[in-house]
């Protein structure tokens, strides 16, 4: 056979054979982000590095947890709650701490657990003793009956005046409406470990946890200019920290860390 023909041949063969090999990968690749419960990775931003966890709620089921169903007792931290999951079938593959809280250890501001109101919105203005949470605007983080979420001011969700599933309220807000909070100063020399929270879809929630301490105007930065989120909740600082399933946890060291009030959950059926 002539050459040429023949290098024609195996060209119309080999196309095929990749078309349907890059198909088969792909599929594999689906299929094999279907079964993740979520997707954690690490981003770089202004010399800081952050852990960004990105969770679909059309796949993934996020809820809140606060006192252990059975005793009525505060989790107060990811491992009580990790072994409560355990003990009833199910396998921890997230958890975050899920905002500010009071002297008592109770939710301060707005607290809603499947579908239940624990803790009633606080609209106080001017409270030092609430620290960031009066920093203003604080805001919501809330996942609605149809599964969506959203992060909007305080003020904002009591306007919306719309039930949540899942809510809890912290603050300052680091982001409303793609622009930073006017209270954050670009060179502020107050840095700490620092968690938040951003909807940047409907159905797409990216939490985040600073590696090392950070700035207010720095991590509102990160969550406008490089995840691009328009509306960003803050949900706590030094004691802040993430738990992974296969990774352990990330953010602040864990002496810094005190009990919390909500916890932030993914579970998997084991």
């Amino acid at each position: 056979m002539h050459p040429t023909r023949t290098a024609q041949r195996l060209r119309r063969n080999l196309k095929p054979m990749l078309l349907t090999l890059l198909a088969a990968a792909a599929l594999a690749a689906g299929c094999d982000y279907q079964v993740q419960p979520m997707e954690s990775r690490q981003v770089s931003f202004q010399d800081q590095e952050f852990t960004v966890v990105s969770l679909d709620l059309r796949r993934e089921s996020l809820s809140l947890h606060w006192r252990n169903p059975d005793s009525g007792q505060p989790f107060g931290d990811i491992q009580s709650l990790r072994e409560w999951g355990a003990a009833n079938g199910k396998r921890l593959m997230f958890a975050a701490n899920a905002g500010i809280y009071d002297q008592a250890g109770a939710p301060l501001g707005l607290y809603v657990e499947n579908g239940k109101t624990l803790v009633s919105l606080n609209l106080f203005h001017g409270n030092p003793a609430a620290g960031n949470f009066s920093i203003r605007p604080n805001g919501v983080f809330a996942i609605y009956p149809d599964g969506h979420a959203a992060v909007r001011t305080s003020t904002d969700f009591k306007a919306d005046g719309k039930a949540a599933d899942w809510a809890t309220q912290s603050g300052p807000m680091l982001v409303i409406d793609g622009q930073i909070n006017p209270q954050f100063v670009d060179d502020s020399t107050s840095t700490r470990w620092r968690s938040g929270v951003c909807a940047h879809g409907p159905y797409q929630v990216l939490f985040v946890v600073s590696e090392s301490p950070v700035n207010f105007h720095t991590f509102a930065s990160l969550f406008r200019d490089k995840l691009g989120c328009r509306d960003a909740l803050y949900l706590d600082g030094s004691i802040s920290q993430f738990y992974i399933d296969g990774t352990g946890y990330t953010g602040a060291p864990t002496f810094m860390v005190k009990p919390y009030a909500g916890i932030f959950a993914v579970f998997a059926n084991q």
